[in-house]
Protein backbone atom coordinates (compact mmCIF):
# COMPACT_ATOMS: atom_id res chain seq x y z
CA UNK A 1 0.00 0.00 0.00
CA UNK A 2 1.24 3.49 -0.87
CA UNK A 3 1.27 6.20 1.82
CA UNK A 4 1.78 9.96 1.72
CA UNK A 5 4.51 9.69 4.36
CA UNK A 6 6.88 7.05 5.68
CA UNK A 7 6.60 8.73 9.09
CA UNK A 8 4.16 11.35 10.29
CA UNK A 9 4.60 13.01 13.66
CA UNK A 10 1.80 14.58 15.68
CA UNK A 11 3.34 17.40 17.69
CA UNK A 12 6.36 19.65 17.13
CA UNK A 13 7.58 19.92 20.70
CA UNK A 14 10.97 18.71 21.88
CA UNK A 15 10.20 15.05 21.14
CA UNK A 16 8.53 15.67 17.79
CA UNK A 17 11.30 17.94 16.54
CA UNK A 18 14.00 15.50 17.64
CA UNK A 19 12.23 12.62 15.90
CA UNK A 20 11.75 14.61 12.69
CA UNK A 21 15.39 15.70 12.51
CA UNK A 22 16.71 12.20 13.21
CA UNK A 23 14.24 10.57 10.77
CA UNK A 24 15.20 13.00 7.99
CA UNK A 25 18.77 11.72 8.23
CA UNK A 26 17.53 8.29 7.13
CA UNK A 27 16.28 9.75 3.85
CA UNK A 28 12.60 9.01 4.41
CA UNK A 29 9.54 11.18 3.76
CA UNK A 30 8.61 12.84 7.06
CA UNK A 31 5.75 15.13 8.00
CA UNK A 32 4.93 16.99 11.22
CA UNK A 33 1.67 18.59 12.35
CA UNK A 34 1.46 21.18 15.14
CA UNK A 35 -1.49 23.37 16.04
CA UNK A 36 0.44 25.69 18.39
CA UNK A 37 3.89 27.28 18.25
CA UNK A 38 6.72 24.85 17.61
CA UNK A 39 8.91 23.84 20.52
CA UNK A 40 6.17 22.67 22.87
CA UNK A 41 6.22 23.47 26.56
CA UNK A 42 10.03 23.56 26.75
CA UNK A 43 10.53 26.52 24.44
CA UNK A 44 7.27 28.37 24.98
CA UNK A 45 6.68 28.25 28.73
CA UNK A 46 8.97 25.62 30.23
CA UNK A 47 12.72 25.03 30.19
CA UNK A 48 13.84 28.05 28.14
CA UNK A 49 11.70 30.79 29.76
CA UNK A 50 12.37 29.22 33.17
CA UNK A 51 16.12 29.33 32.67
CA UNK A 52 16.03 32.88 31.31
CA UNK A 53 14.02 33.92 34.38
CA UNK A 54 16.57 32.16 36.58
CA UNK A 55 19.39 34.12 34.95
CA UNK A 56 17.46 37.34 35.57
CA UNK A 57 16.96 36.32 39.19
CA UNK A 58 20.70 35.80 39.84
CA UNK A 59 21.65 39.45 39.30
CA UNK A 60 20.55 40.83 42.71
CA UNK A 61 23.01 38.51 44.42
CA UNK A 62 25.76 39.39 41.95
CA UNK A 63 25.16 43.10 42.47
CA UNK A 64 25.39 42.82 46.26
CA UNK A 65 28.49 40.62 46.11
CA UNK A 66 30.23 42.91 43.63
CA UNK A 67 30.79 45.54 46.35
CA UNK A 68 33.01 43.19 48.35
CA UNK A 69 35.09 42.68 45.21
CA UNK A 70 35.84 46.38 44.84
CA UNK A 71 32.93 47.53 42.69
CA UNK A 72 31.14 50.71 43.71
CA UNK A 73 27.62 50.49 45.06
CA UNK A 74 24.82 51.38 42.67
CA UNK A 75 21.06 51.20 42.48
CA UNK A 76 19.28 49.04 39.93
CA UNK A 77 15.72 47.85 39.41
CA UNK A 78 14.09 45.01 37.53
CA UNK A 79 11.62 45.64 34.69
CA UNK A 80 9.45 42.59 34.02
CA UNK A 81 8.12 44.05 30.77
CA UNK A 82 11.65 44.44 29.36
CA UNK A 83 12.51 40.90 30.40
CA UNK A 84 9.31 39.59 28.78
CA UNK A 85 10.07 41.42 25.53
CA UNK A 86 13.59 39.94 25.44
CA UNK A 87 12.24 36.50 26.34
CA UNK A 88 9.55 36.66 23.63
CA UNK A 89 12.16 37.70 21.07
CA UNK A 90 14.37 34.73 21.95
CA UNK A 91 11.44 32.31 21.85
CA UNK A 92 10.41 33.60 18.41
CA UNK A 93 13.99 33.15 17.19
CA UNK A 94 13.81 29.52 18.29
CA UNK A 95 10.45 29.08 16.54
CA UNK A 96 11.89 30.30 13.24
CA UNK A 97 15.11 28.33 13.68
CA UNK A 98 13.27 25.03 14.12
CA UNK A 99 10.89 25.66 11.23
CA UNK A 100 13.84 26.57 8.98
CA UNK A 101 15.72 23.43 9.99
CA UNK A 102 12.68 21.23 9.29
CA UNK A 103 12.25 22.69 5.82
CA UNK A 104 15.96 22.45 5.00
CA UNK A 105 15.86 18.80 6.09
CA UNK A 106 12.98 18.09 3.72
CA UNK A 107 10.40 17.64 6.49
CA UNK A 108 6.87 18.83 5.67
CA UNK A 109 5.58 21.09 8.43
CA UNK A 110 1.80 21.42 8.57
CA UNK A 111 0.15 23.94 10.87
CA UNK A 112 -3.01 22.35 12.22
CA UNK A 113 -4.63 19.90 14.61
CA UNK A 114 -4.25 16.21 13.76
CA UNK A 115 -6.66 13.46 14.80
CA UNK A 116 -6.94 9.80 13.84
CA UNK A 117 -9.37 8.48 11.26
CA UNK A 118 -7.85 5.01 11.35
CA UNK A 119 -4.44 3.45 12.06
CA UNK A 120 -2.86 4.99 8.95
CA UNK A 121 -5.00 8.07 8.31
CA UNK A 122 -5.00 11.46 10.00
CA UNK A 123 -7.35 14.37 9.65
CA UNK A 124 -5.53 17.72 9.84
CA UNK A 125 -8.11 20.49 9.96
CA UNK A 126 -10.24 18.73 7.33
CA UNK A 127 -7.41 17.45 5.14
CA UNK A 128 -6.65 13.73 5.16
CA UNK A 129 -3.08 12.37 4.97
CA UNK A 130 -1.81 8.80 5.27
CA UNK A 131 1.38 7.44 6.80
CA UNK A 132 3.09 4.08 7.13
CA UNK A 133 4.16 4.86 10.69
CA UNK A 134 2.80 7.51 13.02
CA UNK A 135 4.47 8.98 16.09
CA UNK A 136 2.40 10.68 18.80
CA UNK A 137 4.45 13.40 20.51
CA UNK A 138 1.77 15.75 21.78
CA UNK A 139 3.28 16.35 25.22
CA UNK A 140 1.34 17.20 28.33
CA UNK A 141 -0.80 20.09 29.48
CA UNK A 142 -1.05 21.81 32.87
CA UNK A 143 -3.54 20.03 35.13
CA UNK A 144 -5.75 21.92 37.55
CA UNK A 145 -7.20 19.97 40.50
CA UNK A 146 -10.90 19.98 41.33
CA UNK A 147 -10.95 22.83 43.84
CA UNK A 148 -13.84 25.33 43.93
CA UNK A 149 -12.50 28.54 42.43
CA UNK A 150 -9.61 26.86 40.59
CA UNK A 151 -10.54 29.02 37.57
CA UNK A 152 -8.97 31.97 39.38
CA UNK A 153 -5.53 30.38 39.21
CA UNK A 154 -2.98 30.55 36.43
CA UNK A 155 -0.67 27.83 35.12
CA UNK A 156 2.99 27.93 34.17
CA UNK A 157 1.89 28.87 30.65
CA UNK A 158 0.04 32.01 31.78
CA UNK A 159 2.88 33.02 34.13
CA UNK A 160 5.03 33.88 31.13
CA UNK A 161 2.23 35.93 29.59
CA UNK A 162 1.31 38.24 32.47
CA UNK A 163 2.10 41.93 31.90
CA UNK A 164 3.07 42.77 35.47
CA UNK A 165 4.54 40.78 38.32
CA UNK A 166 2.30 40.50 41.39
CA UNK A 167 3.46 41.61 44.81
CA UNK A 168 2.35 38.34 46.42
CA UNK A 169 1.82 34.97 44.79
CA UNK A 170 0.74 31.56 46.08
CA UNK A 171 2.18 28.54 44.31
CA UNK A 172 0.17 25.33 44.61
CA UNK A 173 2.59 22.41 44.36
CA UNK A 174 5.78 21.21 45.99
CA UNK A 175 7.87 19.57 43.26
CA UNK A 176 10.99 20.96 41.61
CA UNK A 177 9.01 23.20 39.22
CA UNK A 178 7.21 24.88 42.11
CA UNK A 179 10.44 25.30 44.07
CA UNK A 180 12.36 26.71 41.10
CA UNK A 181 9.61 29.17 40.29
CA UNK A 182 9.23 30.34 43.88
CA UNK A 183 12.96 30.95 44.33
CA UNK A 184 13.23 32.92 41.09
CA UNK A 185 10.17 35.08 41.73
CA UNK A 186 11.44 35.81 45.23
CA UNK A 187 14.66 37.27 43.82
CA UNK A 188 12.65 39.35 41.35
CA UNK A 189 10.76 41.09 44.15
CA UNK A 190 7.68 38.90 44.48
CA UNK A 191 6.69 37.43 47.85
CA UNK A 192 5.91 33.75 47.14
CA UNK A 193 4.14 31.18 49.31
CA UNK A 194 4.39 27.48 48.46
CA UNK A 195 1.35 25.36 49.33
CA UNK A 196 1.46 21.56 49.23
CA UNK A 197 -0.69 18.86 50.79
CA UNK A 198 2.43 16.69 51.22
CA UNK A 199 4.57 16.56 54.40
CA UNK A 200 7.50 18.27 52.65
CA UNK A 201 8.56 19.94 49.43
CA UNK A 202 10.58 17.94 46.91
CA UNK A 203 9.26 14.59 48.17
CA UNK A 204 11.11 12.64 45.47
CA UNK A 205 14.50 14.12 46.38
CA UNK A 206 16.97 12.92 48.94
CA UNK A 207 15.75 13.90 52.40
CA UNK A 208 18.86 15.95 53.15
CA UNK A 209 18.44 17.93 49.93
CA UNK A 210 14.78 18.61 50.65
CA UNK A 211 15.55 19.82 54.18
CA UNK A 212 18.50 21.91 53.02
CA UNK A 213 16.43 23.72 50.39
CA UNK A 214 13.52 24.15 52.79
CA UNK A 215 15.77 25.84 55.35
CA UNK A 216 17.38 28.00 52.69
CA UNK A 217 14.03 29.16 51.35
CA UNK A 218 12.80 29.93 54.84
CA UNK A 219 15.88 32.08 55.40
CA UNK A 220 15.06 33.94 52.20
CA UNK A 221 11.59 34.70 53.53
CA UNK A 222 9.69 32.23 51.34
CA UNK A 223 6.74 30.74 53.20
CA UNK A 224 6.14 27.01 52.79
CA UNK A 225 2.82 25.51 53.88
CA UNK A 226 3.04 21.70 54.05
CA UNK A 227 0.23 19.25 54.90
CA UNK A 228 -2.12 21.99 53.70
CA UNK A 229 -5.36 21.16 51.95
CA UNK A 230 -7.14 23.94 50.05
CA UNK A 231 -10.92 23.88 50.43
CA UNK A 232 -11.74 26.74 48.03
CA UNK A 233 -10.35 29.76 46.23
CA UNK A 234 -12.29 33.00 46.02
CA UNK A 235 -11.56 36.17 44.06
CA UNK A 236 -12.42 39.40 45.85
CA UNK A 237 -11.77 42.58 43.84
CA UNK A 238 -8.08 42.54 42.78
CA UNK A 239 -7.03 39.92 45.32
CA UNK A 240 -7.56 36.20 45.80
CA UNK A 241 -8.37 34.44 49.06
CA UNK A 242 -7.24 30.85 49.58
CA UNK A 243 -9.27 28.98 52.18
CA UNK A 244 -7.71 25.99 53.91
CA UNK A 245 -9.45 23.02 55.50
CA UNK A 246 -8.21 24.16 58.93
CA UNK A 247 -10.10 27.46 58.41
CA UNK A 248 -6.97 29.54 57.79
CA UNK A 249 -7.05 32.08 54.94
CA UNK A 250 -4.20 33.36 52.76
CA UNK A 251 -4.69 36.50 50.66
CA UNK A 252 -2.51 37.05 47.58
CA UNK A 253 -2.54 38.85 44.22
CA UNK A 254 -2.10 35.73 42.08
CA UNK A 255 -2.33 31.97 42.47
CA UNK A 256 -0.09 29.77 40.34
CA UNK A 257 -1.05 26.10 40.06
CA UNK A 258 1.92 23.79 39.45
CA UNK A 259 0.53 20.50 40.70
CA UNK A 260 0.63 18.13 37.74
CA UNK A 261 0.87 17.86 33.98
CA UNK A 262 -1.48 15.42 32.25
CA UNK A 263 -1.09 13.85 28.77
CA UNK A 264 -2.49 16.16 26.09
CA UNK A 265 -4.70 13.58 24.37
CA UNK A 266 -7.98 15.44 23.96
CA UNK A 267 -9.66 15.13 20.55
CA UNK A 268 -7.00 12.84 19.08
CA UNK A 269 -9.64 10.11 18.53
CA UNK A 270 -7.22 7.42 19.68
CA UNK A 271 -10.01 4.83 19.72
CA UNK A 272 -10.37 5.09 15.93
CA UNK A 273 -6.79 3.83 15.61
CA UNK A 274 -7.12 1.13 18.27
CA UNK A 275 -4.82 2.88 20.72
CA UNK A 276 -5.38 2.15 24.42
CA UNK A 277 -4.52 4.36 27.38
CA UNK A 278 -3.55 3.53 30.95
CA UNK A 279 -5.64 4.21 34.06
CA UNK A 280 -3.62 7.40 34.50
CA UNK A 281 -4.71 8.60 31.08
CA UNK A 282 -1.35 8.10 29.36
CA UNK A 283 -0.78 6.17 26.14
CA UNK A 284 -0.12 2.47 26.73
CA UNK A 285 3.26 1.31 25.36
CA UNK A 286 5.74 -1.51 25.22
CA UNK A 287 9.43 -0.96 26.01
CA UNK A 288 10.14 0.26 22.47
CA UNK A 289 7.53 3.05 22.41
CA UNK A 290 5.03 1.00 20.39
CA UNK A 291 1.36 1.52 21.23
CA UNK A 292 -1.36 -1.14 21.08
CA UNK A 293 -1.49 -0.43 17.34
CA UNK A 294 1.58 -1.94 15.66
CA UNK A 295 2.44 0.99 13.37
CA UNK A 296 1.79 3.78 15.89
CA UNK A 297 4.28 4.93 18.52
CA UNK A 298 4.39 7.52 21.29
CA UNK A 299 7.15 9.39 23.15
CA UNK A 300 7.54 12.32 25.52
CA UNK A 301 5.19 13.68 28.14
CA UNK A 302 2.08 11.97 26.74
CA UNK A 303 3.33 8.64 28.11
CA UNK A 304 3.68 7.58 31.73
CA UNK A 305 7.42 7.89 32.21
CA UNK A 306 9.73 10.78 33.13
CA UNK A 307 8.29 14.12 32.00
CA UNK A 308 11.58 15.82 31.15
CA UNK A 309 12.74 17.41 27.90
CA UNK A 310 16.03 15.43 27.58
CA UNK A 311 14.11 12.20 28.23
CA UNK A 312 11.56 13.03 25.53
CA UNK A 313 14.35 13.78 23.05
CA UNK A 314 16.17 10.52 23.91
CA UNK A 315 12.94 8.53 23.50
CA UNK A 316 12.28 10.14 20.11
CA UNK A 317 15.75 9.40 18.77
CA UNK A 318 15.68 5.84 20.11
CA UNK A 319 12.35 5.23 18.35
CA UNK A 320 13.65 6.53 15.01
CA UNK A 321 16.91 4.58 15.22
CA UNK A 322 15.00 1.40 16.05
CA UNK A 323 12.42 1.71 13.28
CA UNK A 324 14.49 3.22 10.48
CA UNK A 325 18.08 2.49 11.48
CA UNK A 326 17.63 -1.11 12.58
CA UNK A 327 19.21 -0.24 15.93
CA UNK A 328 16.75 -1.02 18.75
CA UNK A 329 17.72 0.11 22.24
CA UNK A 330 16.14 0.25 25.67
CA UNK A 331 16.42 3.54 27.53
CA UNK A 332 17.64 3.53 31.13
CA UNK A 333 15.44 5.85 33.18
CA UNK A 334 17.29 5.22 36.45
CA UNK A 335 20.18 7.66 36.10
CA UNK A 336 18.59 10.80 34.69
CA UNK A 337 20.01 13.96 36.32
CA UNK A 338 17.45 16.56 37.40
CA UNK A 339 17.86 20.21 38.35
CA UNK A 340 15.59 20.72 41.36
CA UNK A 341 16.03 24.40 42.25
CA UNK A 342 17.63 27.57 40.93
CA UNK A 343 18.38 29.78 43.95
CA UNK A 344 20.15 28.03 45.50
CA UNK A 345 20.84 25.79 42.53
CA UNK A 346 20.42 22.10 43.29
CA UNK A 347 20.60 18.91 41.27
CA UNK A 348 20.33 15.18 41.82
CA UNK A 349 20.98 11.89 40.05
CA UNK A 350 20.54 8.25 41.02
CA UNK A 351 19.17 6.81 44.23
CA UNK A 352 18.30 8.81 47.30
CA UNK A 353 19.55 7.52 50.64
CA UNK A 354 16.08 6.14 51.45
CA UNK A 355 15.80 4.37 48.09
CA UNK A 356 19.27 2.92 48.45
CA UNK A 357 18.61 1.58 51.96
CA UNK A 358 15.36 0.02 50.79
CA UNK A 359 17.25 -1.79 48.04
CA UNK A 360 20.60 -2.54 49.69
CA UNK A 361 19.88 -2.35 53.42
CA UNK A 362 22.70 -1.78 55.89
CA UNK A 363 25.42 -1.89 53.23
CA UNK A 364 24.62 1.72 52.25
CA UNK A 365 27.05 4.40 53.38
CA UNK A 366 26.59 8.12 52.78
CA UNK A 367 29.32 10.74 52.50
CA UNK A 368 28.45 14.42 52.72
CA UNK A 369 29.99 17.83 53.34
CA UNK A 370 28.94 21.46 53.77
CA UNK A 371 31.45 24.13 52.85
CA UNK A 372 31.64 27.80 51.92
CA UNK A 373 32.61 28.35 48.25
CA UNK A 374 35.52 30.72 47.66
CA UNK A 375 33.21 33.20 45.92
CA UNK A 376 31.55 34.07 49.24
CA UNK A 377 34.77 34.39 51.22
CA UNK A 378 35.04 38.17 50.78
CA UNK A 379 31.52 39.25 51.62
CA UNK A 380 30.87 37.62 54.98
CA UNK A 381 27.78 35.74 53.73
CA UNK A 382 27.15 32.38 55.33
CA UNK A 383 26.38 30.76 52.00
CA UNK A 384 27.13 27.03 52.02
CA UNK A 385 27.31 24.33 49.38
CA UNK A 386 26.14 20.82 50.26
CA UNK A 387 27.29 17.66 48.49
CA UNK A 388 26.24 14.08 49.23
CA UNK A 389 27.20 10.71 47.74
CA UNK A 390 25.22 7.54 48.36
CA UNK A 391 27.45 4.45 48.18
CA UNK A 392 26.98 0.67 48.38
CA UNK A 393 29.87 -0.32 50.66
CA UNK A 394 30.44 -3.92 49.53
CA UNK A 395 31.10 -2.97 45.91
CA UNK A 396 31.94 0.70 46.66
CA UNK A 397 29.69 1.63 43.72
CA UNK A 398 28.22 5.11 43.82
CA UNK A 399 24.44 4.87 43.70
CA UNK A 400 23.46 8.53 43.85
CA UNK A 401 24.86 12.05 43.96
CA UNK A 402 23.03 15.10 45.32
CA UNK A 403 24.13 18.72 45.54
CA UNK A 404 22.94 22.19 46.53
CA UNK A 405 25.15 25.06 45.46
CA UNK A 406 26.66 27.01 42.58
CA UNK A 407 26.91 25.03 39.31
CA UNK A 408 25.13 22.03 40.85
CA UNK A 409 23.41 21.09 37.59
CA UNK A 410 26.66 21.18 35.60
CA UNK A 411 28.54 19.16 38.21
CA UNK A 412 25.86 16.54 38.81
CA UNK A 413 25.21 15.79 35.15
CA UNK A 414 28.94 15.13 34.72
CA UNK A 415 28.89 12.81 37.72
CA UNK A 416 25.92 11.01 36.16
CA UNK A 417 28.18 9.69 33.42
CA UNK A 418 30.63 8.31 35.96
CA UNK A 419 27.85 6.62 37.93
CA UNK A 420 26.42 5.09 34.75
CA UNK A 421 29.85 3.66 33.95
CA UNK A 422 30.04 2.04 37.40
CA UNK A 423 32.34 4.47 39.19
CA UNK A 424 33.26 3.60 42.77
CA UNK A 425 34.02 5.72 45.81
CA UNK A 426 37.65 4.64 45.42
CA UNK A 427 37.65 5.98 41.84
CA UNK A 428 36.50 9.33 43.16
CA UNK A 429 39.05 9.29 45.99
CA UNK A 430 41.86 8.67 43.51
CA UNK A 431 40.78 11.46 41.20
CA UNK A 432 42.47 14.88 41.21
CA UNK A 433 40.13 17.84 40.91
CA UNK A 434 40.48 21.41 39.70
CA UNK A 435 41.48 23.83 42.45
CA UNK A 436 39.86 25.97 43.63
CA UNK A 437 36.40 24.70 42.64
CA UNK A 438 33.31 23.29 44.28
CA UNK A 439 33.50 20.13 42.22
CA UNK A 440 36.86 19.13 43.70
CA UNK A 441 35.23 18.65 47.09
CA UNK A 442 33.46 15.56 45.74
CA UNK A 443 36.77 13.75 45.50
CA UNK A 444 37.61 14.26 49.17
CA UNK A 445 34.33 13.27 50.84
Amino acid sequence: MSFDYDLFIIGAGSAGLAAAKRAASYDIHVGVAEQADVGGACINYGCIPEKLMAYAATFPSLFSNAISYGWSEFNSSFDWSKFMAAKDNKVEQLHQLHIKYLRESGVDFIKGYASFQDAHTLDIDGKHITADKILIAVGAKPFQPSIPGIEYTITQKELFQIKKLPKQIAIIGGDYTAVKTASCLNELGVKPTIITDLPQILPDCDQDISLYITNSMNQQGIQIFTNSKISKIKKISDQIDIFFSDNNILTVDRVLCLVLFSPNLNNLSLDKAGIKVTQKGAIMLNDYSRTTQANIFAVGDCIDRLQLTPVAIAEARAFVDAEFGNSPQLLNYELVPICVSFIPEAATVGLTEAQAREKFGESVQCYSEKFKPLFYSLNGQDEKTFIKLVVEENSERILGAHMVGESASEIIQSIAIAIKLGATKKDFNNNIGIHPSSAEEIFSL
